[in-house]
């Protein structure tokens, strides 16, 4: 149809005209119509803006005769509008007829689902005009979307369309913008909300802030799942008036936030509404200035509502009166989890009541609340004092639930330096955070003399677009910028062209930066994507910048333009993941300026795609999916939006979005100098005006005397020094938001970042005439001739004229400030360069290491991303390449060290050592760290992580890595990556491993490697290498060191009073030790004063593991011991007419699972026993056991002192690599998480902290401190434990119908017998009465 144009302008005298020359055939697969009113003199016309979408012009001749009017009578007559579905309706003034007709073309038979009008004018009396179009969407039931944009429809248009959509049962979204609906408009809202439950999105812009507090009560009180977002004035700092949003609630997350401007009764109002609420799981008010009137009533709301997880009430003014009513929510509350406290004005006093339902005050209290995971508190106005530190002390000393305490800003910025070395956080692992912590002291703090400069929020904003070469996305950037200042109409000659004004202004910007001024905010849109390049430039910008920015990832429906099939689902999920991992791995690396990114996604060429519906529902499902993959990550805005690039209609709602969510983010963003925001707008237009993109740093200074006040010297008396500080500090402020690029050191300022990035930067991979020396080196004097004449060959399509200050000695002094290239003898002008963008892929054939003798050993790490939603930047390795140079190759250094390079590949030596530096493969998120020396491998390793795994965390701190060991045959023959991924041994598992086994078996133990295939030919056969060879000796002494951690906690476990110790340092193999409280604390002693003596050091291995080996081996003695007593105690009261040890499986899985946690309800569950065989316990794979329907509440009454001591001897024997209960195998889950649980469950049945709640080994300590009890006591205590769930096992067996000895043993293969030498009763299995009968006789069953 291409674009074509009918046009008619009507003289003075001519005839009135009808629109039947119009052939309306031509625009019969049209779905938008957009319908703009014009001055008569334009005259009236329609045009193809796209293939889908048509432009009409309209206006009334001089006849009177209006072009719409005639325009509708004659899309009603031929009935030409089946496929329409988008309305769009810009000033025009609407008459009675033309309402009237619009409601006829709206009625039975229309398929419009969005009708948007963009400042009309609705009569001189709003609802009179308004009223047939409120009748006729009350009876539609096809529009799914209204806007109304500056159409001045009043509190009485609010109140027309509110009555129209409360019987309305097909409008899903609904939007007043720019408009003044007042209190009573927003009632009206309020009340349809109650009754209309189809709404989806409500969006208002109103011009009082009292709108809000109506319509989010109704939403709450209702529990309507709508997104709403309501927006208001605001007076800024200069006393004028900007839009900034009220409160915003997202029914997808479940997230209520409310910013400002909502006065104490609205406050209150929703606090109400949100008692019985169950669809607000996080509420956050951050920021807003709160009264303890709504902290009472928010006390309600902690004691009713069952859904909120999270509250956000940080810098809110709060003092110790509103801080006593949110304590006495707590009380009640057992479904909050998170609570946030941090930046208010509460002292001791209310931090007390705040902490006292977290803690116990006697041994007979239960903690009030127990879901309570996240508290923080603190800061700047926040005075603790003495009674403040007494309560978190007790709290810390109580507290069951709390898994994370943050007390804000409460570190000493003095401390500079802390030990935490084989502490318990150490052994934990958690001390990284501590030591990051403290490395934040050492930033600089903004003088004092700064602090003058006012501060407000940011005015400008970044829009990266995101997608393939191909996708539209400058054409999308230019309808954006268009559709943004589409209150300019563009005349009729302009859309008379041979390309639509959309692709023309797409060809003229397509090189440039794309600025929008939405008002007072500057939007710079970034265009990210396209061919692959040789220097990663998108990940420069992420590096060098911060500041608010949002983020559209841009897709095409369609794989080539050049075909109309869709885009497979597959591979549009494949780039959604590759861009949401681009966007998260970038932001994360800027932790200063951590943040959690705005994603929009974006179908382009909808236009060229058929029968879409069914792939769009697919789209969106798997948008739904990622958006729960990455809700931690990154907030991805839950509307995809597919649209025409090319159509203003079609990216308007986009636009609108756009608009919105910046002001979001710029409100949310930390504040910036406020003369910052005036020098955006003045240096864009210096620039433009100057046509310069590059300044000098005297240049800058000579702006900012000239034309900014607040940086200017006024006379010879001002501090001169304080002044350059000034500028300096808001120069780096600019740099942060993304408006300047400022190298401090070179004196230089990069005024247009995007000309830089393109014509200067992407210049490197082009230079291929360039003679290249040995291991990739460039002679300096040839790089900057050919970069001389990069800058005065003009390049017709770039503006070389811009950068005419710039020489080719600045760009290289860049990129050696920027790490993209090095010097190989610094300081010589005649120096060689690398830039590692320049280099290609080595064409060598089977890699082999330059030291090749016979007594080499080898040592590799694999460095893997731990999070797999981010990965390694393009941009990671170049510069790795560069900062390790710098690093090895110092001044200073090792002479004649080896450095080479190659794509992707380090090769140096360092020390002696080989080392190969490897990266992943292509979108990995893996390096490998390889080496060869004849050093031990201890020497090796140390190497590797102080030069160069240390150089690789620094480069990237947004990200974490796990540590793998790399097969040591692999490094020496250099097996290729792809066949490594078999070969790697986590340092993280083979500690674990390590610290499973008996003493006697770590230093021998070796690990299995498979055996290497392509094709079914053999690489590397399967081999076996001791763990001694593959740890290095800190990390095998880490592994003893938390084993006597352990061991250390068992004794604990096992210990007494030091008043009850023997003072005898051993105790004779021979002597018998009585199975009572005593004569455990007998045999602790020796344990106590064996760890004493391993905290001196130990000299080498070996003797460490056999010491340790001699430790193990009488704290499982003891362990035995304690189990014996546990069975036998109650030998004269019952003569064990059952078996003593049972163990509970889960069921519900295909496998067996141990169960640690007794709950009333469980179902599936199947009781088995042990061979009670002593110090040789075991399961029975073969037996059948007995299949328990319910737990009730009895049964775990009876059973979770039982299980309480069974799983802490469990736990404690495995711990130190005892198994002597044999055969768990996989049924044992994490037991040390799961005794922490089991033990605080029992806090439900009343129970208190003894014997109960510590376990048969604590109790044992716990019974032996008590002077007064004695001994007898607390085994007559524990064995009345013990019988009641033997009572709860006889009667269980009997209603399964087994009753006697028989049928236990064919139900679970156990036969009772007694030892001939101390009479014991037990019952074991068949193996242990063959092989052991002489130790045993058997007892009838």
């Amino acid at each position: 149809m291409g674009d074509k144009m009918i046009t008619r302008k009507l003289s003075s005298n001519q005839k009135d005209m009808d629109v039947t020359e119009i052939d309306l055939q031509d625009y019969k697969d049209v779905d938008s119509i957009a319908f703009y009113q014009v001055p008569t003199n334009l005259g009236s016309g329609m045009s193809m803006e796209s293939e889908r979408l048509v432009r009409v012009h309209a206006c009334t001749d001089q006849n009177g005769v209006n072009f719409l009017h005639k325009l509708l009578h004659r899309l009603l007559e031929h009935k030409m509008y089946s496929n329409v579905v988008n309305l769009l309706f810009h000033g025009i003034e609407w008459q009675t007829e033309g309402v009237q007709l619009l409601c006829s073309f709206l009625g039975p038979g229309s398929s419009v689902k969005q009708v948007e009008f963009q400042k009309n004018v609705f009569g001189t009396k709003s609802s009179a005009a308004l009223v047939p179009l409120s009748e006729m969407i009350q009876r539609n039931n096809t529009i799914k979307a209204i806007v109304f944009s500056e159409c001045s429809i009043g509190a009485s248009g609010a109140k027309l369309l509110a009555s129209a959509l409360a019987n309305n049962r097909s409008v899903e979204e609904v939007q007043l913008l720019d408009d003044s609906i007042g209190a009573k408009g927003a009632e009206e809202l309020s009340k349809m909300i109650e009754v209309n439950c189809v709404l989806k999105l409500l969006v208002i812009l109103d011009n009082i802030s009292i709108a809000a507090a109506p319509i989010f009560s109704a939403v709450l009180a209702r529990s309507r799942r709508v997104e709403v977002h309501v927006w208001g004035r605001c007076h800024d700092t200069r006393g004028g008036m900007n839009s900034c949003k009220i409160a915003e609630f997202q029914a997808g997350t479940g997230s209520l936030r409310i910013y400002n401007n909502i006065n104490s009764t609205g406050l209150q109002r929703i606090a109400c509404a949100m008692a019985w609420n169950t669809t607000v799981t996080t509420l956050d008010m951050s920021g807003v200035s709160l009264k303890s009137k709504w902290t009472k009533e928010l006390r309600g709301v902690l004691e009713r509502n069952r859904m909120l997880k999270t509250v956000k009430l940080t810098k809110c003014c709060l003092r110790d009166k509103a801080v006593v009513y949110i304590a006495a929510g707590l009380f009640k509350n057992s479904y909050l989890e998170s609570l946030s406290l941090d930046g208010n004005r509460f002292g001791g006093v209310g931090l007390e009541h705040l902490l006292c339902p977290l803690s116990t005050f006697s041994p007979l209290q239960r903690q009030a609340n127990l879901t309570l995971k996240v508290l923080s508190f603190g800061g700047q106005q926040t005075n603790i004092g003495r009674y403040g530190i007494t309560a978190i002390l007790q709290m810390l000393e109580t507290n069951q639930s709390l898994l994370q305490l943050a007390i804000c800003d409460d570190v000493n910025p003095w401390i500079e330096e802390i030990n935490l070395h084989e502490t318990p956080l150490h052994v934990a692992g958690k001390t990284r955070e501590i030591y990051e912590k403290l490395g934040q002291n050492g930033s600089s703090v903004v003088p004092n003399d700064l602090l003058d400069l006012p501060l407000s929020a940011p005015t400008c904003c970044q829009v990266f677009l995101c997608g393939q070469e191909l996708s539209g996305k400058s054409t999308l950037c230019s309808s954006i910028k268009h559709c943004t200042n589409s209150m300019k109409l563009p005349r009729m000659d302009e859309i008379r062209t041979s390309k639509t004004p959309i692709e023309q202004m797409s060809h003229a910007n397509e090189n440039g930066m794309n600025i929008i001024f939405d008002g007072n905010t500057k939007l710079t849109m970034c265009n990210l994507g396209g061919p692959e390049e040789s220097i990663a430039l998108h990940d420069f910008m992420f590096v060098v910048h911060g500041g608010p920015r949002i983020f559209m990832i841009v897709s095409s429906l369609i794989g080539k333009l050049a075909d109309k099939y869709p885009k497979s689902i597959v591979l549009i999920e494949q780039e959604l993941i590759y861009w949401l991992k681009f966007i998260v791995s970038n932001s994360r690396r800027r932790v200063w300026h951590s943040f959690i990114p705005c994603v929009t996604i974006v179908l382009t060429h909808y236009d060229k795609v058929s029968h879409l519906a069914e792939g769009l529902q697919l789209i969106v499902a798997t948008v739904q999916r990622l958006r729960e993959d990455f809700c931690s990550y990154a907030e991805i805005y839950p509307t995809v939006f597919v649209v025409d690039s090319r159509s203003q209609v079609s990216v308007s709602k986009l636009t609108h979005h756009l608009r919105k969510t910046t002001k979001t983010v710029l409100q949310q963003a930390p504040q910036v100098y406020e003369v910052c925001n005036d020098l955006v707008k003045y240096l864009h237009n210096w620039r433009l005006k100057n046509d310069k993109s590059v300044v000098k740093w005297s240049e800058f200074c000579e702006i900012c005397q000239l034309s900014i006040p607040v940086l200017r010297l006024r006379s010879r008396h001002d501090n001169v020094e304080k002044l350059d500080t000034r500028r300096r500090a808001v120069a780096k402020s600019l740099h942060d938001l993304g408006e300047i690029i400022f190298f401090e050191e070179l004196g230089v300022l990069i005024m247009n970042c995007e000309w830089f990035r393109q014509d200067i930067l992407s210049q490197l991979g082009a230079l291929k005439s360039i003679k290249i020396e040995n291991s990739g080196f460039v002679r300096k004097q040839d790089l900057e001739k050919i970069l001389q004449e990069k800058l005065c060959n003009q390049i017709q399509r770039s503006n070389w004229r811009a950068g005419a200050s710039l020489q080719s000695g600045d760009i290289i002094n860049m990129l050696l400030k920027l790490e993209l290239c090095y010097e190989q003898d610094p300081g010589n002008p005649n120096t060689l360069l690398l830039v590692p963008a320049m280099l290609e892929e080595s064409k060598e054939g089977t890699q082999r290491w330059q030291l090749t003798m016979p007594e080499c050993r080898y040592a590799g790490r694999h460095m893997e991303c731990e999070d797999t939603h981010m990965f390694l930047t393009d941009d990671f390795f170049p510069r790795l390449q560069v900062r390790l140079h710098n690093k090895i190759m110092c001044p200073g250094s090792q002479q004649g060290a080896v450095y080479n390079l190659e794509k992707n590949l380090i090769y140096t030596v360092i020390d002696g050592v080989h080392v190969r530096v490897e990266l992943g493969m292509k979108l990995g998120s893996s390096i490998d760290v390889l080496a060869c020396s004849t050093r031990n491998v201890t020497d090796m390793v140390r190497l590797l992580h102080k030069s160069v795994i240390t150089t690789i965390l620094n480069l990237s701190p947004g990200m974490t890595f796990k540590e793998n060991i790399i097969r040591p045959d692999c490094v020496k023959y250099l097996i290729p990556q792809r066949f490594r991924t078999t070969q790697l041994l986590p340092v993280k598992k083979i500690k674990q491993i390590l610290l499973s086994l008996p003493a006697e078996s770590i230093y021998v133990y070796q690990h299995t490697w498979s055996a290497v295939e392509n094709n079914k030919r053999a690489i590397l056969m399967s081999g076996l290498d001791h763990a001694r060879d593959l740890l290095s000796d800190d990390d095998f002494h880490d592994v003893l060191h938390r084993r006597y951690y352990d061991l250390q906690h068992l004794a604990t476990e096992l210990a007494v009073t030091p008043d009850n110790l023997q003072q005898s340092e051993t105790i004779a193999e021979s002597d018998a030790v009585d199975p009572s409280i005593l004569g455990i604390a007998k045999g602790v002693e020796m344990v106590l004063q064996r760890l004493k003596r391993i905290e001196q050091g130990i000299q080498d291995l070996k003797e460490e593991i056999a010491r340790l080996r001699y430790y193990e081996y009488h704290l499982v003695t003891e362990l035995h011991r304690k189990m014996d007593y546990v069975m036998n105690y109650s030998i004269q009261l019952e003569d064990r007419k059952v078996p003593q040890l049972f163990y509970l499986v889960s069921l519900d899985s295909h496998s067996k699972k141990l169960v640690t946690r007794i709950l009333p309800g469980m179902r599936s569950l199947r009781v088995h026993m042990l061979c009670e065989f002593r110090q040789e316990m075991h399961v029975l794979e073969d037996q059948v056991g007995c299949d328990l329907i319910q737990v009730d509440n009895r049964a775990v009454q009876s059973l979770l002192p039982y299980m309480s001591k069974f799983m802490k001897l469990l736990t404690f024997a495995l711990k130190i690599g005892a198994h002597f209960i044999v055969g768990m195998g996989e049924m044992i889950p994490d037991l040390s998480r799961e005794v922490v649980h089991l033990l605080d469950s029992s806090v439900m049945y009343g129970a208190t902290t003894s014997a109960l709640s510590l376990g048969a080994l604590g109790a044992a300590a716990m019974y032996g401190k008590a002077r007064n009890n004695g001994s007898q006591s607390g085994a007559n205590d524990m064995g009345e434990d013990m019988k009641t769930a033997r009572q709860w096992l006889v009667d269980f067996l009997k209603g399964q119908g087994i009753l006697t000895g028989m049928d236990i043993a064919q139900r679970f293969g156990l036969w009772r017998i007694r030892y001939r030498d101390d009479g014991h009763i037990a019952w074991i299995c068949r193996k242990h009465m063959v092989a052991r009968a002489d130790e045993i006789f058997e007892l009838p069953l």
